[in-house]
């Protein structure tokens, strides 16, 4: 199952890839080795590999709300010249495919939410069409983090070329915003009665998560919050890819405590496996109370 009903808000995983990223010790220089072995069990298969990779879903969390269909984060996309990750450099994947397997067209799209602007986040924003990078979705509007689309822009931030996200901003972000579909917001924004953006900073200035609260149900869309399972017992930990580690860490205490604290369903952008959780306290830190309802993979 890969669909599931949240109040009145229905809720479906749409998968682009699953795999390896790169080593554990590289991910999260930070996180001591006896945590990783402590906690194996629960890390491995879906998380972890026997090799010490950390594993990954690239995925999209697809809404349907108040009649409008949502798109929550957008993968890595199709033709991309990536030379920062070699392993997502020109791909060829069938993310449309899956994407209309699930009864959306792309035409069909209302609303992209971009809860932050890593390259992995953001590839599906456009496709090559005619040698040009044209928007996906031609009808939707795409959210956008005012502090990361100023952040990432190499025209404002001549220190950013160069790094992970090279290329990124030229061919997954500015073609939206010249065609007059991006919307920028700060702080929070209201999407509808069920659905609210807030600010999460410290994987990046502007990295968000979506909130729903729907009858009895809430959830949390919770973008890179967390990249492994094992940030809920290490919670004080971040990954080589947060811009400001600190402010992370203080980020991801502050939504675990609130998850926690309100049996809310927690749906991380990259987690394989059942991909959504509940979390409870465990001491000074937090563990799975249970996985998610979505088929496990």
């Amino acid at each position: 199952m890969n669909e599931i009903k949240l109040g009145d808000v229905t809720v479906t995983r749409v998968e682009e890839q699953h795999g390896p990223v790169m080593p554990a010790r590289d991910f999260f220089p930070d996180l001591p080795e006896r945590a990783w072995q402590e906690h194996r069990h629960e890390l491995e298969p879906d998380h972890l590999t026997a090799d010490d990779l950390v594993l990954s879903a690239m995925q999209t969390w697809l809404l349907r709300s108040e009649g409008r269909t949502i798109l929550v984060d957008t993968a890595v996309g199709n033709d991309k010249h990536r030379p920062a990750v070699p392993a997502w450099d020109h791909l060829r994947l069938d993310y449309l495919d899956r994407l209309r397997e699930a009864g959306v067209r792309p035409e069909d799209v209302d609303l992209v939410v971009n809860t932050h602007l890593h390259l992995d986040h953001i590839g599906w924003n456009t496709r090559l069409a005619d040698g040009a990078w044209v928007p996906t979705f031609p009808n939707a509007t795409y959210l956008m983090p005012r502090a990361d689309f100023e952040h990432w822009d190499p025209a404002r931030n001549p220190a950013v070329a160069g790094g992970v996200n090279e290329h990124a901003f030229e061919d997954s972000i500015q073609p939206v915003h010249e065609a007059g579909q991006v919307q920028l917001w700060e702080d929070s924004h209201t999407i509808d009665a069920h659905l609210r953006l807030e600010a999460a900073p410290g994987h990046t200035p502007g990295s968000s998560v979506v909130k729903l609260a729907s009858g009895s149900d809430r959830a949390l869309f919770a973008g890179d919050l967390l990249h492994t399972p094992l940030q809920l017992a290490e919670p004080g930990h971040s990954s080589c890819f947060c811009e400001d580690p600190a402010q992370a860490n203080d980020t991801r205490r502050r939504l675990l405590g609130w998850a926690a604290d309100e049996a809310v369903l927690l749906l991380p952008a990259h987690f394989g496996g059942h991909s959504a959780l509940e979390v409870e306290r465990h001491g000074g830190s937090f563990a799975v109370k249970r996985w998610g309802p979505f088929s496990h993979r």
